[in-house]
């Protein structure tokens, strides 16, 4: 699974559900660090050594660096579950990060640290010091985005 590279693949899990005109993450889908899978999981990979991003948790850090990263995309009215199947993976949150995409919750699920998943993956790239070229490519708010967090870029 490791595909020769500095640092484990990142597993993203992306629920079934998820509207595909919407989804930041499938874009990343031909990426040779990108593992994309589609929730509900048939059969999970082993996640020793991974970390999953998290709106709680300790915050993601440099000392992080060596771990594999598991991203659940999804609405957060899918979280709940999705982070209930994956919780005996460690979480880390990524705290100060300002999302740029225009979020319209009528459930008014989404936590106030909460990012795009493609944002989520950038952050967390540049915080570990992966490279993060391509990431946004095809993210329709990359500029904004980049503006609103320039503090940390």
């Amino acid at each position: 699974m490791h595909m020769n590279l500095a640092f484990p693949p990142t597993v993203i899990v992306r629920h079934t559900h998820e509207n595909p005109r919407k989804c930041s993450i499938l874009p990343l889908r031909n990426r040779s660090d990108v593992v994309l899978l589609n929730y509900p999981l048939k059969d999970r990979p082993s996640l020793a050594g991974y970390l999953r991003l998290a709106a709680e948790g300790p915050e993601l850090s440099a000392d992080d660096a060596e771990s594999g990263l598991l991203l659940l995309d999804g609405s957060w009215r899918w979280a709940g579950k999705m982070t209930r199947d994956f919780s005996d993976v460690p979480s880390r949150s990524l705290r100060g990060w300002c999302t740029a995409y225009p979020r319209a919750s009528r459930l008014g699920t989404d936590p106030a640290n909460g990012l795009a998943s493609v944002e989520a993956l950038f952050a967390a790239y540049h915080i570990l010091g992966r490279p993060t070229e391509g990431l946004l490519d095809h993210y329709r708010w990359s500029k904004q985005f980049l503006l609103a967090n320039s503090m940390k870029v």
